[in-house]
């Protein structure tokens, strides 16, 4: 499957999302700059992490409204892989892509550690390499990354099973509510994720507990 990563101004993620999928795919990805009104012909779009226009405003709220991300959003409508890492999953939730928003961390400090994951549904085309109710570890490193919805949003989430990962055994690092690191769209083919499983894929990193993610998206035997 062919695949993309969208860079704006402040990304200091793509490089490593970059590598991942070279990694994993044996091919390069497209690298698609944020005022690009098209998209190649991809399976996979990838939004990954950093500081988009210096996190002004709110963080993702200037590049969410960046020319690509229309096409972004239209392909999602038909059916293409969207995934979110980090100020990624805050530029889909200021997109409108996703619901909920991403506030400043509970701690007010930026927070840069490991924290572990549970895998709540391993029905989306992003966690099928995993089992349900496993524990992965995965490094984090954001400023707001506290996940809200209002109580109506948040049962939809949860009754439409949504919630793709939480944190798990007391590791949520932003005070996030229910403790949700990750969800999906309705359909499931958008995922945004405050965590950075792009690097974890190798021995190298010290685990490979990210690598599956990426495989599943791909469609690639991990």
């Amino acid at each position: 499957m062919k695949s993309a990563v969208i860079a704006f101004p402040g990304s200091n993620r793509d490089r490593d999302m970059i590598a991942a999928l070279t990694s994993i795919s044996g091919t390069a990805p497209n690298v698609v700059w944020h005022k690009e009104t098209n998209l190649p012909d991809v399976d996979l779009i990838v939004i990954p992490g950093g500081f988009s226009y210096g996190d002004y405003l709110r963080a993702g709220a200037i590049a969410a409204r960046s020319p690509i991300m229309g096409e972004i959003k239209a392909a999602a409508a038909r059916g293409v892989r969207v995934l979110g890492v980090c100020n990624g999953f805050q530029i889909l939730t200021e997109n409108g892509l996703l619901p909920g928003v991403l506030m400043r961390n509970a701690s007010l400090l930026f927070v840069c550690r490991e924290v572990k994951l549970e895998v709540v549904n391993n029905r989306t085309p992003f966690t099928g390499g995993y089992e349900k109710g496993q524990v992965l570890r995965c490094p984090v490193a954001h400023h707001d990354g506290n996940y809200f919805a209002d109580p109506d949003t948040l049962k939809a989430i949860e009754d439409n099973d949504q919630v793709a990962f939480r944190y798990a055994e007391g590791t949520n690092p932003n005070g996030s509510i229910h403790d949700i690191a990750g969800v999906t769209n309705r359909a499931g083919n958008v995922l945004g994720l405050m965590p950075h499983p792009e690097n974890l894929i190798e021995a190298a990193h010290g685990g490979t507990d990210g690598r599956a993610l990426f495989a599943s998206a791909l469609e690639i035997a991990a």
